[in-house]
């Protein structure tokens, strides 16, 4: 008899952090003292942490080795050197400049890259990405594909871009006020939504005919690979570093958070294959971050990148780390509960709007539906709608199509009990939805405000 096998996390575990269980009274208290905004909550005061999967992950055994072997020069670090070595090896980028993070990668290309008045094509926008952009003088233009924003659609490659949308922003500004288009494989704001190999390939075709780069938002780029292996006819038997590599080579440079994908609690890179592009980062990164060869990282958080990026291609590893998403996000449409499909790499997005119906979006449902589930649970979740969204430069507010709650998954940190813990209090809120009054903000920093905002019960 033929029977489905069950899959296992491809490691065993050495060490424990042990949780703090808390009372729904403390809960309460806890998030009214953070303004219900779950980023000002205390860590010990969470449970089940899924506000980023953002250097939350578990480093392995060989990453703290490495971690030893730091080379703390303030110039010419050999870890720096093993570093360079490794995105050459397994992304094919000639050039690299490690960062502090990925936002420190993404201020110095905008500083290079942008004019006043240049328009950046992108396949939707990121929130820091996009500030980086404006601040430099540029404007983002959103070129993903419509069904990119419809949460119920199962187009398998909802990061794709829209190159008729793309066509019609070069024919209306023209391609010297393109700088580049900017392409985000695994498209976080839609969900963890990857773009295909085809789609990269036309795309890398249209911007050599017009002149235009492409720049890499390479953050999960080894999750949008098992997508592409796992949906895209012809790559089921390539591997995730030969996908990897191909996606790459489509690309003219790169900026990266490695404290997703690469496994590490700290460090970026923005990396190219222009010279004279990679001169002037080197200038601007000695201003901003530190010398180049190690750019606001010490010599050991370098290493452990290096050997990051290279677990990070590994299949297994991330059969399994999608996987897990794929099991939690299973677990809540048991539940009936609105999510964004098709499911994506790094978290389950549930559907505020569908599960909130009777709050606007002026209400702010997805901050509410966080606070909500903090409260049950102690599970700590994040706004992705229209708090992350912000203002225009005439200061009004941005109103997504998406209003998203993300459950986001740190690698090799959780089990699949934990899952069964963080669905079934989805189900407990989803149950009382009715009752769920909505907020209103009563405080508002200037730029990102979703990291800092302050909110009050409506009555």
């Amino acid at each position: 008899m033929e029977f489905k096998r069950s899959w296992a996390e491809p490691y065993k575990m050495k060490m424990v952090e042990l949780l703090k269980m808390s009372t729904k009274t403390q809960r309460v208290k806890a998030i009214r003292k953070a303004g219900y905004n779950t980023f000002l909550l205390r860590s010990e005061d969470v449970y089940i942490d899924l506000l980023t999967d953002s250097g939350t992950s578990a480093m392995s055994d060989r990453q703290w080795a490495g971690m030893m072997t730091g080379d703390e020069a303030y110039a010419g670090s050999r870890n720096y050197y093993h570093l360079e070595a490794a995105v050459r090896e397994f992304y094919g980028y000639k050039y690299l400049i490690p960062t502090h993070q990925g936002r420190g990668a993404e201020n110095i290309l905008s500083k290079i890259l942008i004019k006043p008045g240049d328009v950046i094509p992108g396949n939707m926008y990121f929130t820091t990405t996009r500030l980086h952009q404006e601040l430099a003088g540029g404007m983002f233009a959103d070129v993903i594909i419509d069904e990119a924003h419809d949460p119920l659609n199962e187009h398998p490659f909802k990061g794709n871009v829209d190159l008729n949308k793309l066509d019609n922003l070069v024919k209306k500004h023209g391609a010297g006020k393109i700088p580049y288009v900017s392409i985000a494989t695994n498209v976080n704001m839609a969900g963890g939504q990857p773009i295909s190999m085809q789609n990269l390939r036309e795309l890398r075709a249209y911007t050599q005919k017009h002149g235009i780069r492409i720049i890499h938002d390479m953050t999960r780029v080894a999750e949008n690979a098992y997508f592409i292996q796992q949906r895209e006819e012809g790559f089921q038997k390539k591997s995730i570093r030969e996908i990897v590599k191909e996606i790459c080579s489509y690309t003219d440079g790169a900026t990266m958070s490695a404290k997703k994908d690469a496994l590490v609690n700290i460090g970026g890179f923005m990396a190219t294959n222009e010279w004279e592009v990679f001169e002037e980062a080197r200038n601007l990164v000695v201003v901003f971050e530190g010398l180049h060869t190690y750019g606001g990282l010490a010599g050991r958080d370098m290493e452990a990148m290096a050997i990051g990026i290279a677990e990070s291609l590994d299949d297994n590893h991330q059969h399994a780390r999608v996987g897990q998403v794929e099991y939690l996000g299973q677990q809540m449409e048991s539940f009936g509960i609105p999510i964004v499909k098709p499911i994506g790499g790094h978290g389950i997005f549930v559907d505020a709007k569908a599960f909130l119906p009777h709050l606007s979006q002026d209400e702010f449902p997805a901050q509410t539906l966080a606070a909500e589930i903090y409260i049950d649970s102690g599970v700590r979740t994040m706004e992705r709608g229209i708090v992350s969204a912000g203002r225009d430069a005439q200061g009004r507010n941005y109103y997504p199509k998406l209003e998203l709650v993300r459950f986001t998954i740190p690698r090799r940190v959780y089990t699949q009990a934990h899952m069964d813990v963080i669905a079934e209090s989805a189900a407990a809120v989803f149950e009382k939805r009715k009752k769920i009054k909505g907020l209103k903000m009563v405080y508002e920093p200037r730029y990102l405000r979703f990291f800092q905002a302050r909110f009050e019960k409506l009555r």
